[in-house]
């Protein structure tokens, strides 16, 4: 099927000839078969790399040349960027959405395209934005996740909430394989699209004693070194192809591209380039290992960190400077990464209370999905490594000739649904029981059961809870409403345990304590807490020792003593101790720390809103936190971060010069002024500093800056960027 003979605009087609896309792949054309083009809706679940993002963005084209709106919802903010990216620039006006939670952000009805999370679009419904009831096209990537035990209820509810707004909403979901799509079609009254084909043939087969058996045949490969993985490497390398190669764990993924470093000694101006902006983004030892192994053409990739090194490596290894990474398989359901061969090195997986276990299916078929670059590979390989002769049929039955796994809907959760019936009811979705009960028949949930005495019972239970609490009021009648308190908690984007919890300790506190809220905040559902290593032990019980007078929690568990530790990770990051000093003592990657000070954000900003409105003596404490948490300072840079344009290694070199407020600023002498902040910026702040003291000020010609002065990105590297809802990355 012919681009030219489709109903797109044709800027579009243009666009996609300049690109070389003049045909459609044969599962795109069974899409507009299926009705694309005529508002049917359809769930696409066909193999990674065989175009389900143009299905999409066709789509979408078209929808808007008829003056509707287009919503996209992705799963990880990484992924919503690069979606940003691929549909900018076509005639059409894209925005994306990864805002701060409470926010309506009305600004983006203007948009054609809204790229959003499912747990951003979330908080948008909850916070009643008008431009989603004028959603008249709806696509869901990766809408297998509605299975995902940690999303999956965030993702169906958002769908269902859509569908009940814009009943003539058309709907497309973009979809891995899985094990039963017919009841997902099903649910959403879909056409269901499913294709084996893709456009570059894929091999899959098991390594083992110098060969890769595939069925029927079998590839010999040369064996210079004594590690499977790296032969496996070096024989992809030899004949143009990159490799991934999936571990379990950081630590792993780290030593491989060390070892893989050593072999490939790969030299070039460009990698010495993507070298350099790692080891300026991460200067743990992490970054440094990193930094090293990329200088080599080798690199890892995992949530540990920061996002500029993630997007070095990302950039490096699609111009194929970099012939190998090593990830977790956070990597396999994110970026868009082919490469000639993935190495599926280790395909079980430690969980808590039951051990090492295989991965699941879909997870291995999403990593095996990686292999083939379009267009510029021949074919695709995916090879799992056996660790015996027995073990090659075995990892042929559990894997290549397994089905993947059904997926199920995650709300029959208690804490999932106290979470998203509050939503409904505090948003006016559901104002009676008999319509909390209606809306959830209609769930995906619900179609997967034959009886629905079991949500039923759950429904009760978690409505009972949101009374008991505080955040629902029901009548006689069987009316219900959200109260202030339960309005709120929504709004923040809350779990009601977590906004119980806040206002609870608030409410009953007689003074502040910093430590005592970090740790709070730690032990609510909605942070997480680093895992508590056995070399954590004895500083997490001298802390409770020395300490304990500080924290407010009292219910000693496991989950009390991570929290110490994440809390004191969150406070080490406030008292100003560099990265690799955290990283040194924790464990931790600089990911992790922005990932914790990102999450903390949110939570204080919450606690903030709880505080003014039921324990308001807090509100100055509280405040001040959350900005100390924002910057990374400590509290005697308070009034100097006040200042925009001040971060926390400018106001720290200010405070250094005697200069520790407004006032101070504006009466130093402007050369050591300029020397620290450059003659604009000097400019600009002592211009904020004279409005905020109630000064006049005649802000004369600056003296000339010095070299001395804090280069414009220097602040922001030691701060993590301020876009919250960073989910799963």
């Amino acid at each position: 099927m012919k681009i030219d003979s489709l109903p797109l605009p044709i800027s579009l087609r243009t666009k996609y000839s300049a690109l070389g896309i003049t045909e459609l792949y044969p599962p795109q054309a069974e899409c507009v078969d299926a009705g694309l083009f005529e508002r049917k809706n359809l769930l696409v679940a066909i193999p990674t790399a065989s175009g389900k993002t143009l299905v999409a963005e066709m789509a979408m084209q078209k929808e808007i040349s008829d003056g509707g709106k287009c919503l996209y919802i992705v799963p990880l903010k990484a992924l919503a960027a690069e979606k940003y990216e691929d549909f900018s620039g076509k005639e059409v006006k894209v925005g994306i959405a990864t805002g701060d939670p409470d926010q309506r952000d009305e600004y983006l009805g203007r948009y054609d395209i809204i790229v959003a999370t499912s747990e951003k679009t979330d908080s948008l419904l909850r916070n009643r934005s008008e431009w989603l009831k004028r959603v008249s096209l709806l696509v869901v990537d990766e809408i297998h996740l509605i299975g995902d035990p940690s999303r999956g209820a965030t993702l169906e509810m958002v769908i269902a909430k859509l569908r009940y707004q814009n009943p003539s909403m058309q709907i497309i979901g973009l979809s891995a394989t899985m094990g039963n799509p017919e009841e997902l079609a099903k649910w959403l009254n879909a056409q269901l699209i499913t294709s084996e084909w893709r456009p570059v043939d894929l091999r899959e087969g098991v390594y083992h004693n110098g060969a890769i058996h595939f069925h029927g045949t079998e590839r010999i490969v040369p064996t210079p070194k004594k590690d499977d993985d790296l032969n496996l490497l070096l024989d992809t390398v030899e004949e143009g192809g990159q490799c991934l190669v999936f571990v379990s764990s950081r630590r792993s993924a780290e030593a491989y591209a060390k070892r893989a470093a050593a072999v490939l000694k790969k030299k070039s101006a460009d990698l010495d380039g993507y070298a350099e902006r790692i080891a300026k983004a991460d200067t743990t030892p992490s970054g440094k290992v990193l930094a090293n192994a990329v200088k080599n053409g080798a690199a890892f990739h995992h949530a540990g960190l920061p996002r500029p090194a993630r997007e070095a490596v990302e950039e490096g290894f699609r111009k194929g400077d970099i012939q190998v990474i090593a990830s977790t398989p956070t990597l396999a359901a994110g970026l868009n990464l082919p490469a000639r061969r993935v190495i599926i090195r280790d395909y079980q997986r430690y969980e808590a209370g039951v051990g090492m276990s295989p991965i699941p299916v879909m997870e291995y078929r999403q990593m095996a999905g990686r292999a083939g670059r379009p267009r510029l590979d021949p074919y695709g390989e995916a090879v799992l490594i056996a660790k015996d002769r027995g073990a090659v049929d075995r990892l042929f039955e559990e894997f290549i000739d397994a089905p993947a796994e059904n997926i199920s809907s995650q709300c029959q959760k208690e804490n999932e649904l106290r979470n998203h019936l509050l939503a409904l009811i505090a948003t006016g979705f559901a104002s009676t029981r008999s319509e909390v009960e209606g809306f959830m028949e209609k769930s995906f949930y619900a179609s997967q059961k034959a009886t629905h005495r079991r949500l039923d019972r759950n429904i009760g239970k978690a409505l009972e809870y949101l009374v008991q609490s505080g955040m629902i009021t029901e009548e006689a009648d069987g009316s219900m409403w959200g109260t202030q308190f339960g309005v709120l908690a929504s709004r923040l984007y809350l779990d009601p345990e977590t906004a119980s919890m806040l206002r609870e300790m608030l409410e009953k506190q007689e003074t502040f304590s910093t430590f005592g809220m970090l740790h709070l905040l730690c032990m609510t559902p909605d942070m997480f807490r680093f895992y508590l290593k056995a070399s954590d032990e004895r500083l997490v019980d001298q802390v409770f020792s020395e300490r304990g007078d500080e924290l407010w929690c009292e219910e000693l568990s496991e989950e009390f003593f991570a929290a110490v530790k994440t809390a004191l990770v969150a406070e080490a990051w406030c008292e100003e101790v560099p990265e690799e000093i955290i990283c040194e003592n924790f464990g931790v990657g600089a990911g992790d720390i922005h990932a914790v000070v990102e999450n903390l954000r949110w939570l204080m900003h919450a606690a903030g809103r709880i505080a003014h409105e039921f324990a308001p003596r807090f509100d100055a404490d509280v405040r001040d936190l959350e900005i100390r948490i924002e910057n990374g300072v400590k509290a005697e840079l308070l009034p100097l971060i006040s200042l925009r344009g001040i971060g926390r290694i400018r106001a720290r070199r200010l405070f250094n010069r005697g200069i520790t407020t407004p006032e101070e600023l504006l009466a130093a002498d402007t050369r050591d002024v300029v020397a620290i902040l450059g003659n604009v910026l000097a400019k600009n702040v002592l211009e904020q500093a004279a409005k905020k003291t109630g000064k006049t000020m005649e802000i004369a010609e600056l003296p000339e800056e010095k070299n001395e002065t804090v280069p414009a990105t220097a602040s922001e590297e030691a701060k993590p960027q301020k876009t919250l809802f960073d989910f799963g990355e």
